[in-house]
């Protein structure tokens, strides 16, 4: 069977974008969804010798609004996307690097706001480009686990 060669990876797992200057975020692992998306805010488009470029914040950490990362990167497409509940939005289409475990590769990745979402980032079937095997009862297979909290905040928990 062709999928027995390929290492385990769970229903979330933590992921860099290095070329966002993401160090570590947490991503759903989505086989339901087509296409990779990021949550973005803030997005402002401009043009660099005619490449047309998106400059957009992050909220790393799910329900902690104060933590913002900042990036920017040339737009690769738009499209119209349809999420999960039936409401279609123009999306910037970005390419970047992600890493899992010890891979690296590029994946497409749309951007969107998600701070009503529990994840900061959805890795779809197109991102994960028969890397991977998805054992969706587990978590955290790559060997990354969550930092230990001593408390829950008011705020959504990690």
């Amino acid at each position: 069977m062709k999928y027995l060669d390929r290492p385990l990876i769970g229903w979330r797992e933590w992921v860099c974008l290095p070329g966002l200057g993401i160090a570590r975020l947490k991503a759903k692992i989505d086989t339901g969804a087509r296409t990779s998306c990021l949550h973005a805010f803030k997005l402002q488009q401009y043009h660099v010798d005619g490449q047309l470029m998106v400059s957009f914040a992050i909220h790393p950490l799910q329900g902690i609004l104060k933590e913002e990362i900042y990036s920017e990167a040339p737009v690769y497409d738009e499209r119209l996307v349809t999420d999960s509940g039936g409401h279609a939005e123009d999306r910037f289409v970005i390419m970047t690097d992600i890493i899992i475990g010890d891979q690296q590769w590029p994946i497409e990745m749309t951007l969107t706001n998600r701070d009503t979402m529990k994840f900061r980032m959805l890795l779809g079937r197109t991102g994960l480009k028969e890397r991977f095997f998805v054992v969706p009862d587990a978590s955290y297979l790559t060997g990354n686990r969550p930092p230990k909290r001593k408390h829950k905040s008011n705020e959504e928990g990690l």
